[in-house]
């Protein structure tokens, strides 16, 4: 019981030292799919794997010590279904996207170099849209009209068109895992269960299709369908519903601080930084508890 309560104790301090900013350098806030500045924050510090003392003397448990902790407490699997990010943690663009809207742009005379399209991007994407911040409704094909015809100074719907479905192919997506099959369905096969929860538009499917990844996952979640996007709780509970389990027993696993580790904190889930806390699917797989 004493080693019960001291867990306890230093799980607490981890759960409030660990959504405290300073500890943290500030991560990206991107929540757009097709912008392809992806860096894993390689840098960040989201829990040192050894003990450390703050200023005051209050310990930071280490990421041991939380596993030995799930162990202890939920068995040897320690989560019962894992919770994935799409766009730079499952797949990433495979080609920059200013490079992609000049090439496909020229025919239809888009004339600006890629730096002067990618920072027309920037602030197109950076202002409000409507009077909501969910961007992508349905197909969000208003949204990325809007995007495109700023970003190149082309209204053109026939390149929009090109553009705009190029993105639904396989040509313009690659995975960032190479075995990430074979670690899903290993999960799956050890009963946990697999979602992906993204920001995105509904073409998500067809990404998924194309990559010939989607039965891969026992749900998907996508803020055009969920009408939240992330790091809004209402979509990682969403994910949790469709796979019938509680947030408490769910880790997800995402590359924006922000957006992935804030946001499943909030909604009670456990949460991982992709090429931080875990840098590929099989370690993400130990972790849980099952062996690839």
């Amino acid at each position: 019981m004493a080693l019960m309560a001291t867990t306890r104790t230093k799980l607490c301090r981890f759960l409030t030292s660990s959504l405290r900013p300073g500890l943290y350098f500030n991560g990206s806030t991107r929540s757009d799919p097709f912008y392809r500045s992806f860096s894993s924050p390689s840098s960040a510090a989201a829990v040192a794997p050894q003990i450390q003392r703050e200023p005051m003397g209050l310990e930071v448990v280490g990421v041991k010590d939380y596993d030995d902790y799930r162990r202890s407490r939920y068995g040897e699997i320690t989560h019962k279904a894992l919770l994935v990010d799409a766009v730079g943690t499952l797949l990433v663009p495979s080609q920059p996207m200013a490079q992609i809207y000049r090439e496909i742009g020229e025919k239809y005379g888009v004339e600006y170099s890629e730096d002067e399209i990618l920072n027309r991007y920037r602030r197109a994407y950076a202002q409000p849209w409507g009077k909501s911040r969910l961007r992508y409704v349905n197909d969000g094909r208003p949204f990325w009209q809007y995007i495109v015809s700023s970003s190149t100074g082309c209204s053109d719907s026939q390149y929009f068109e090109e553009l705009y479905n190029y993105y639904t192919t396989k040509k313009a997506w690659h995975l960032c895992d190479p075995e990430a099959e074979k670690v899903f369905m290993a999960l799956r096969k050890a009963g946990v269960k697999v979602a992906v929860v993204s920001n995105f538009d509904t073409r998500l499917r067809s990404v998924l299709r194309a990559l010939n990844c989607d039965h891969w996952f026992d749900a998907v979640a996508v803020s055009a369908e969920v009408e939240a996007e992330k790091p809004n709780p209402t979509i990682f509970l969403k994910a949790c519903e469709l796979l019938g389990v509680k947030p408490e027993d769910a880790v997800h696993v995402g590359d924006d601080r922000r957006n992935d580790i804030w946001g499943a904190r909030d909604a009670g889930c456990d949460a991982w930084l992709w090429g931080s806390d875990v840098h590929s699917f099989k370690e993400v797989a130990q972790r849980i508890g099952v062996k690839i």
